[in-house]
């Protein structure tokens, strides 16, 4: 079936993605792989691309469109290649935002030409050590000073895409305390400058997957943060963190599905090469059959994320829906990426074989954004269950 969800200035910008991967990651891809994460130097690349200014409003230097389908582009064209742009999808999927969404003009004429031009690049630290998917009980505070002119920020965040290569990360923190009756009360965003004094990135984490996004530990002691880099309300932070989390999941989704195409066209590639007694191994029924069971899968998620994408589109996507979309191809990916690895034999355990690494990275899509636990949790709530 002929996909509607993309017109002819999608698919020339895909040609341009992929034109660029090949030509500037697949050929030092390995290197990445080995160092455990992009150049910092490859961000100014994405912004000479106009990547990151995409959705960004015009007056500050991007394009001003306002559509999920380009990211939707890139994650697919990533995925085809087995490789990934770091920190990047962060930085624009789940940062940018909460910047357009609660920043000040004064905050936004400060952050975004920097935001566009790959200058600044920006992380989020929400997850705590200890505390997972808890975030209403996160630990980590910021204490307005005697002055009132800033915060003082203390405490520790694990877990945080491109918090190596992050020249601002987006911390979430307490200002208040818990009410009896709300958990969730007390908790804002602090736009923190990770050169302040006190603020340190700790390890950086040794992950089974994705390799190349840098993944670290975050430590503040007294760091201080001007009260002008407060992002919104003071203790309104958990219901701005809710608001985005439909578009974070559709990501998650859409890569999902991308990656499980992708190891289909990957496995086929191989059978279709690969002689075993013989025969190529494509030839055996066996063969033929999970290759097929695997597209018919594969189908399915890509209509479920083309419908999911043009309701975000018109401003329609619900909570449950996104959650569906990512439970749903997030479990779809896992099925046929693993029979795909297994068509391969050994080879498909070896690195060096592009369905290995969407093995690896594949895995965490069923934990991050929310558990497949926490989507059906989701699911079952708007059931009235």
């Amino acid at each position: 079936m002929r996909r509607t969800v993309f017109n002819e200035d999608h698919e020339a910008f895909r040609e341009t993605i992929r034109a660029f991967i090949e030509a500037e990651v697949a050929p030092v891809y390995d290197e990445w792989f080995a160092a455990g994460q992009v150049p910092r130097d490859f961000y100014y690349k994405l912004a000479e691309l106009g990547i990151f200014g995409i959705e960004v409003p015009e007056e500050f230097g991007g394009a001003g469109i306002e559509s999920f389908k380009f990211e939707a582009i890139i994650s697919e064209e990533c995925a085809r290649a087995a490789v990934n742009f770091g920190g990047s999808g962060v930085h624009v999927l789940l940062c940018l935002p909460y910047i357009k969404a609660y920043a000040t003009e004064e905050q936004k004429k400060r952050w975004l030409p920097d935001f566009v031009t790959g200058k600044t690049m920006y992380a989020i630290a929400m997850t705590e050590p200890g505390t997972g998917s808890d975030l209403a009980g996160m630990k980590t505070t910021a204490k307005l000073s005697e002055d009132g002119t800033h915060y003082i920020l203390n405490g520790a965040k694990t877990f945080i895409t491109g918090g190596v290569h992050a020249d601002r990360v987006i911390v979430c923190a307490r200002t208040d305390a818990p009410r009896a009756d709300d958990r969730r009360h007390g908790i804002s965003l602090l736009v923190v400058d990770t050169k302040a004094e006190g603020y340190s990135v700790g390890r950086k984490l040794d992950k089974l997957g994705l390799r190349t996004s840098d993944t670290a530990e975050l430590a503040f002691v007294d760091v201080k943060v001007p009260v002008e880099d407060l992002l919104g309300e003071e203790n309104k932070g958990f219901s701005y963190l809710g608001q985005n989390l439909p578009q974070e999941r559709l990501g998650i989704a859409v890569g999902a599905y991308a990656q499980a195409k992708a190891a289909v066209r990957f496995a086929q590639q191989y059978v279709s090469d690969r002689t075993v007694f013989g025969k190529t191994v494509a030839s055996f029924q066996n063969t033929k059959f999970e290759l097929a069971a695997c597209q018919a899968e594969v189908d399915a998620a890509e209509a479920v994320c083309d419908r999911a994408i043009e309701a975000h589109d018109a401003g329609e996507l619900t909570a449950a829906e996104a959650a569906s979309a990512k439970l749903f191809c997030t479990e779809v990916a896992h099925r046929v990426i693993d029979r795909c690895l297994q068509l391969h034999g050994g080879y498909g355990y070896m690195n060096e074989y592009p369905i290995a690494r969407l093995y690896a990275d594949n895995r965490v899509n069923r934990i991050y954004g929310g558990t497949s636990e926490v989507m059906k949790s989701i699911i079952a709530k708007s059931m009235g269950l």
